[in-house]
């Protein structure tokens, strides 16, 4: 450096860079070697910084290395030059690095050069965050100790600057990390071996998952509602090459016919009234990854048209614009209408049918699924006592004989609902039927009365009640009579008349 002059120069421009950079700094980094690399003719400028209860430094910016010399550039504490000041907090000046045993020359940015290296700490609160270095060409002494002198004012003024990145690259890998983990949670969730369900139906549509996860086809996922079709599209997205990227769920449904547009492609601003600024759609949010478009049947025929052409070119324009957006997104559909009936009466464009309609997967309804009525209904039995931290233990005889005789016209989605209720209301850990919905609870079917049937009177109703604390007492003392009328605080003998009286075989329970 020529005179003091031009290093007040310099330290005033770059506290000036510092001032304007606030918000982008990881910039203010690169640019500030830059400004030395320009001005004091370094030939290489590297920024290091100390990861948070760690001993590892990393170079976060740098002028004069390229992205692979950089990501080689990592040193524990008390390592080479660098790891040593940041250990020490003393600032280091190796007048020559080829006659250095300290340097590492870690980057392999170096070739045996003569060249001087001066490394100084960046201290903020008393803690060293980091270190910035320089390469300069080899100098007398005193040159170097007067560019040491100025490295360290540069490194005053970043400190604060360094200390804000260095809490921001901390709090985004944190946030990374969560992700990730968060991630890998919903994978296992919506994993095959995670879904409940083993009739012949269920297997099948496992198969199927499987056989159409790893392609970008696109699926129409088809059944009543409550039976599940969100679970079956996700569960491909998740078990798919693009279960990283984005899962946006879209109800077409729910949507008014005139912010459908806007939604799914977004709007530029000024498009319509309210749009006050450009606004990206469902599909540009979900470019990557899968958007799933549920009761896809429920759209209108324009939109049908502009559908059709994002499934047929992957381009679309927002509303109210003319530029082209090209997105790679993977397109799940569902529906519960007879598409068949809406192509016949021209609502539904045939040859959008044909295109989303590519695999198709048909979920039955819960009616036709008998086996799996039960296993979902302990599924959700755990599920709720964990979510209310409540301890249940099972679900009476009379309670899966409603459950059972029941037809389920909401699916699966009813079934969870009343036991959540359940689950809710239970004051023992049991389900019983009176803890089940009115809807349930139809004597004829039941033999318990609790919501009787006409016809039904208050012996049939007593009787039934009766019933269902012998059973469940039976089953928790197994069988034994005895310990029966000690549980219900009676004599043995009374016990045994009742259990005649109401036709129940103790045998049956142990």
């Amino acid at each position: 450096m020529d005179n003091s002059a031009q290093e007040l120069q310099l330290l005033y421009k770059i506290s000036q860079t510092v001032s304007s950079r606030q918000h982008d700094i990881g910039e203010l980094l690169t640019e500030v070697l830059q400004i030395m690399e320009t001005e004091l003719g370094v030939l290489r400028g590297t920024l290091t910084l100390r990861k948070q209860d760690s001993d590892i430094l990393n170079i976060e910016a740098s002028s004069g290395l390229s992205e692979r010399q950089m990501q080689r550039g990592e040193y524990q504490l008390g390592e080479g030059v660098t790891g040593k000041v940041a250990e020490t907090g003393q600032m280091e000046i190796i007048a020559d690095i080829s006659q250095s045993t300290d340097f590492l020359n870690r980057t392999k940015a170096r070739d045996d050069e003569k060249v001087a290296f001066i490394c100084v700490p960046i201290i903020h609160n008393k803690e060293i965050i980091g270190t910035i270095s320089i390469d300069i060409p080899a100098v007398d002494e005193s040159a170097l100790e007067t560019y040491a002198l100025f490295l360290e004012h540069v490194a005053q003024i970043l400190a604060s600057a360094v200390s804000t990145i260095r809490e921001e690259i901390e709090e985004r890998n944190a946030l990374e990390s969560e992700n990730e983990m968060l991630r890998r949670q919903l994978g296992n969730r919506y994993s095959i071996d995670n879904m409940v369900g083993n009739c012949n139906a269920m297997r099948l549509i496992y198969e199927q998952i499987i056989q159409v996860a790893d392609s970008t086809a696109t699926v129409l996922v088809r059944g009543e509602s409550g039976t599940g079709k969100e679970l079956i599209a996700r569960a491909i997205h998740f078990n798919s090459p693009r279960k990283n990227n984005t899962f946006v769920s879209v109800n077409c449904a729910a949507l008014p016919e005139n912010l459908i547009e806007s939604e799914l492609f977004g709007h530029e601003k000024g498009a319509f009234t309210g749009a006050q600024q450009q606004r990206k759609g469902r599909f540009e949010l979900a470019n990557g990854g899968t958007i799933f478009l549920d009761e896809i049947g429920d759209i209108s025929p324009a939109v049908q048209v502009r559908l059709l052409r994002v499934l047929q070119e992957k381009t679309f324009e927002r509303v109210g614009g003319n530029e082209t957006i090209s997105v790679n997104v993977r397109v799940i559909a569902a529906t519960s209408r007879n598409l068949e009936e809406g192509m016949a009466t021209d609502t539904f464009r045939e040859d959008l049918f044909y295109r989303l309609n590519v695999f198709p997967i048909l979920l039955p309804p819960l009616r036709e699924r008998k086996s799996d009525i039960l296993l979902l209904a302990d599924h959700f039995l755990q599920k709720y006592g964990e979510l209310y931290s409540k301890k249940m233990k099972r679900i009476s005889t009379s309670a899966i004989n409603m459950i059972m005789a029941y037809h389920w016209p909401g699916n699966v989605r009813e079934l969870e609902n009343c036991l959540e209720r359940a689950v809710l209301t239970s004051a023992d850990g049991v389900v019983h039927g009176f803890n089940l919905p009115p809807s349930l609870q139809t004597s004829e079917e039941t033999h318990t009365g609790f919501i009787p049937d006409e016809g039904a009177n208050l012996k049939q109703m007593v009787e039934g009640y009766e019933r269902e604390i012998l059973i469940d007492a039976l089953k928790k003392h197994r069988g034994n009579a005895a310990a029966v009328a000690r549980y219900l605080q009676t004599t043995q003998r009374i016990i045994n008349y009742r259990i005649k009286n109401l036709g129940i075989e103790p045998k049956s329970y142990k």
